[in-house]
């Protein structure tokens, strides 16, 4: 079964990013993994305060990639598996594939403007090394032009 990996977020390229990997995931009997980033907080409050507001971004995180997984499986009725990390975003994402070989591509979303975006521009220098091959969604596809070329 191919494996699709999503890194979710609540821009308009992860949800372009998600559409296609379905697409692909419906027509090759596949399924889609959901992979929602916590940053590590680059400060350090006082015990509970850290841990409240390092609790209230994993919260944030969790209901994002639980509202893409349903609005995936209303549309498709495909249920993705969901994963929720804390951490710097290309470290969790390459040990998120190290973990899970049967992901069969990594699908990104690139931004429309200022950049495709730090991951986009990450993992595309660094492509010949994953070890799945790298899709990369223009964002500002319409929802018509993703299922035309998915």
């Amino acid at each position: 079964m191919r494996v699709y990996l999503v890194v979710i977020d609540d821009t308009q390229e992860a949800h372009s990013a998600l559409r296609f990997a379905a697409r692909r995931a419906a027509d090759t009997n596949g399924t889609v993994h959901l992979l929602a980033l916590v940053p590590k907080q680059e400060f350090s409050a006082f015990g509970q305060v850290q841990a409240t507001i390092e609790e209230e971004a994993r919260d944030r995180a969790e209901v994002l990639a639980n509202s893409a997984g349903g609005e995936l499986m209303s549309e498709s009725g495909m249920m993705p598996q969901i994963a929720v990390r804390v951490g710097d975003a290309t470290t969790v994402i390459k040990e998120y594939l190290q973990e899970h070989p049967e992901v069969a591509a990594l699908v990104l979303g690139a931004a429309v403007e200022s950049g495709p975006g730090p991951l986009v521009t990450h993992f595309s220098a660094i492509a010949g090394g994953l070890p799945c091959p790298l899709f990369v969604v223009p964002g500002g596809l319409s929802e018509e032009e993703i299922d035309r070329i998915s």
